[in-house]
């Protein structure tokens, strides 16, 4: 299922959202190593896969961020540390066509990542926050949906402390998943 802005045409790229200490912004090619980096630590990859992310995987990634917001009008954003300028993480609205049972045809699909240097500093839930006021004006009503390792303790308080309950437990590339969902009602366009 495609999801169009609520009248307005789609976008073709990341609109930057500001919170007191991050901005999202678009992907940038230059963003490449710190994303490498990102993807190579085992407390990002271990809940993900499993192994780290090689540099090309890194690259088809962010060339995937990007064509998402031409073709779909949402996608991910860039996290960044306003005081330093270094990417921390990224985050985000999908549509991946997952073969995974229950199916998530009809809903958006949300991600994020954040460097462990940033774990428990709260930037997950304060990048999350910014992401879904935007989702639930600009997106209009929708289910959203995110698949976490139930290991996954951290992501899993960051999911539903924003609002997502769990949905169901499945399994996705032979790994045990949690699956939970988060209904956004019409909304007034701002």
């Amino acid at each position: 299922m495609v999801f169009t802005l609520a009248g307005a045409s789609l976008l073709r790229q990341a609109p930057v959202l500001e919170t007191p200490r991050l901005r999202l912004r678009a992907h940038r090619a230059d963003d490449l190593d710190a994303l490498h980096a990102i993807w190579s630590e085992p407390d990002v990859y271990r809940y993900i896969g499993g192994e780290p992310a090689t540099r090309q995987d890194v690259w088809m990634r962010l060339l995937r961020y990007g064509g998402m917001w031409p073709m779909l009008g949402y996608g991910f954003w860039a996290v960044e540390d306003k005081a330093t300028g270094a990417l921390v993480g990224d985050l985000g609205y999908a549509d991946f066509q997952r073969e995974i049972t229950p199916s998530l045809d009809g809903m958006l699909e949300l991600g994020w990542v954040l460097a462990p240097s940033v774990h428990g500093r709260g930037y997950a839930s304060e990048a999350l926050a910014a992401m879904l006021d935007w989702g639930d004006r600009y997106l209009g009503a929708h289910r959203e949906a995110c698949i976490i390792s139930p290991e996954n303790a951290a992501s899993i308080r960051v999911a539903e402390r924003a609002g997502f309950r769990p949905w169901c437990d499945t399994t996705f590339h032979d790994a045990p998943i949690r699956m939970f969902t988060r209904d956004v009602p019409a909304t007034a366009q701002p």
